[in-house]
């Protein structure tokens, strides 16, 4: 059989855990076997991460409403009830972002889903 040298692939591959572990900090950055195991686990982590940040973001927005909400005079599970009751498709984002950008324009969802 022919005689396969892998110098080159095994460098490239080498090179590439470098290249993505740039900034890391001590022989993490710098010594591949330290590099590849901490590539391997910032994976793991990010994408775990960008999972748990949809979480973090609709509890914060929920925190925000139902403050609002407090100050309004109604409680968040009743204000979102009478949303969906009065079909009125905000989402929590959207809600939070009036809060605190259009605190006017919050107040007029509010009176118009409390009972006249």
């Amino acid at each position: 059989m022919v005689r396969v040298k892998r110098g080159t692939t095994a460098n490239k591959r080498r090179k590439n855990v470098l290249k993505h572990t740039k900034g890391f900090k001590w022989g993490r950055k710098s010594k591949y076997k330290l590099a590849k195991d901490a590539l391997r686990h910032a994976l793991v982590y990010s994408y775990r991460d960008r999972r748990t940040k949809k979480r973090d973001f609709r509890r914060l927005w929920q925190l925000k409403i139902n403050e609002a909400c407090k100050k309004q005079g109604i409680s968040y599970n009743q204000f979102i009830h009478k949303l969906k009751e009065n079909k009125i498709e905000l989402d929590r984002k959207i809600l939070a972002e009036l809060i605190e950008k259009e605190p006017k324009i919050f107040e007029k969802i509010v009176e118009e889903i409390k009972p006249r």
